[in-house]
């Protein structure tokens, strides 16, 4: 499958979501006033804070009850009590920390503070990460299928730093219905030469190209559309 030369990112606007929001439906309403609405081929892009506030993924700082190995994390790393107890439910191991954060692992991700959103929640509250990324990212899929008649992949995702690199990009936490990888191995170069190693990470591409439409702060633009983008289906 060839590169496109030109694809369309259209940013979706909605309210506020929250808890308990079908969040389909709202994308869906978005969709049709900013693009006309769902058409086959598209890529629905949902940033997961939004997601999981939807699913009910959020906490109460104050019904936190901090163990003891929580206590111990919050003194050695300086970060809130009831905090680096929330980490600790929702991560498989802590690797370690700086000042301010904890480094944990979920799955095959490494995460500050287990992917816990502080920001973009209401005070004295927390969002956490959707329990299971593809598994969201495929249900969105089905019900757009079934109300829509539309096939549309779906993308979850988050913001990520990375080493030795200033600020954040996009990355793809959740997918459904696109190949997340494409293996350009065997294809040539250029010059003719074999390409032995090369592989794109095409759904991480097409979260930073979301994420710029996003934003960080008050947007209040908690997913994009993504149009004429050809990808392998999965």
């Amino acid at each position: 499958m060839s590169v496109p030369l030109s694809f369309s990112v259209y940013g979706l606007s909605t309210p506020l979501i929250t808890v308990g929001n079908d969040i389909t439906a709202i994308t869906a309403k978005a969709a049709e006033e900013a693009a006309g609405g769902f058409a086959d081929g598209d890529i629905l892009v949902l940033a997961e804070s939004p997601l999981a506030t939807a699913e009910g993924r959020i906490i109460r700082l104050s019904d936190v009850v901090p163990s003891a190995r929580a206590n111990a994390l919050a003194q050695e790393y300086s970060i809130d009590v009831r905090l680096a107890e929330i980490v600790l439910q929702e991560s498989d191991e802590i690797v370690g920390g700086v000042p301010g954060y904890l480094l944990a692992r979920r799955g095959n991700l490494f995460l500050p503070n287990a992917g816990i959103d502080e920001s973009n929640a209401p005070d004295g509250m927390v969002t956490l990460l959707p329990e299971n990324p593809d598994a969201s990212a495929a249900r969105v899929r089905a019900e757009i299928k079934e109300r829509y008649g539309k096939d549309v992949a779906v993308l979850v995702i988050d913001s990520r730093t990375h080493a030795m690199r200033l600020g954040v990009s996009g990355v793809a936490i959740g997918v459904a219905g696109i190949r997340p990888i494409t293996d350009e191995r065997g294809k040539k170069d250029l010059f003719g030469h074999e390409l032995q190693v090369t592989r794109r990470a095409v759904a991480d591409g097409l979260a930073s190209a979301a994420e710029l439409l996003m934003g960080e702060a008050d947007e209040c633009t908690p997913a994009v559309l993504i149009r004429g983008y050809q990808y392998q289906k999965a």
